[in-house]
């Protein structure tokens, strides 16, 4: 029985989807405030997170960040009555997998929380990457860049693995919505450009004139694999 932590402050609307969601067969815990789900969630295993963004004692912004910052990779999906596109952007530039504007339907929520789930991690290219000065070891979710660790987010490691895995070949912001959030997600291209941005800037010697993440003029992206720049190791 996958399990299932809501994090909402509005009692009446985390009533509901606790009946929804036992309904469809998960294990529903709830937690009412920012600090709370922050411990419930380090301290528990779940296999998805509903998190709201406004929250008393820590919004949900920050509780996304904190969880990814230590590591924790359970999928997340936003909960908010926020609509703007700026604030979806920043969400999922933190590590959420979805955002979904209240109020919504539950039957929607359900497919989401359904897709989320199928989707899980996507299969890694190799163990560990090495290219110029980068090393990214994608079993144990760690990157260097010559002797300096780097903090890469779930989704970051996500789209690298895409790009590697495409060996070189073009893929457009739909394919890498479809390979990085699954099939049939609704997805603005520039969340895709602000994950590639984010990624030379912390990954590339020089971000303005990338070297491995490049950039094909109104069609996408792709990871240059010059063989003699890119080994694999098991």
């Amino acid at each position: 029985m996958p399990r299932i932590l809501i994090v909402e402050d509005e009692p009446g609307i985390a009533l509901g989807l606790r009946n929804d969601l036992t309904l469809e067969g998960y294990g529903v815990e709830v937690a009412g405030d920012g600090q709370t789900a922050l411990r419930v969630a380090t301290d528990e295993s779940f296999d998805l997170i509903l998190l709201d963004v406004m929250l008393p004692k820590k919004d949900g912004f920050a509780v996304c960040r904190e969880l990814r910052k230590s590591g924790i990779t359970t999928p997340i999906i936003f909960l908010t009555a926020r609509a703007q596109e700026t604030e979806k952007v920043l969400g999922l530039g933190l590590g959420a997998d979805d955002y979904m504007t209240k109020p919504f339907s539950p039957l929607e929520l359900c497919a989401r929380i359904a897709a989320v789930l199928r989707r899980g991690r996507p299969a890694q290219p190799e163990a560990r990457v090495r290219f110029g000065e980068v090393e990214v070891d994608f079993g144990r979710g760690t990157a260097r860049r010559g002797a300096q660790s780097v903090d890469l987010t779930p989704l970051e490691f996500k789209v690298l693995s895409a790009l590697i895995e495409a060996r070189g070949r073009l893929l457009s912001r739909d394919q890498l919505i479809d390979r990085v959030w699954g099939p049939g997600t609704a997805m603005t291209d520039r969340v895709i450009d602000n994950h590639v941005l984010n990624l030379r800037r912390k990954l590339e010697s020089s971000p303005a004139e990338p070297r491995h993440i490049v950039s094909v003029r109104g069609q996408g992206y792709r990871f240059d694999h010059d063989p003699d720049a890119l080994q694999t190791t098991s």
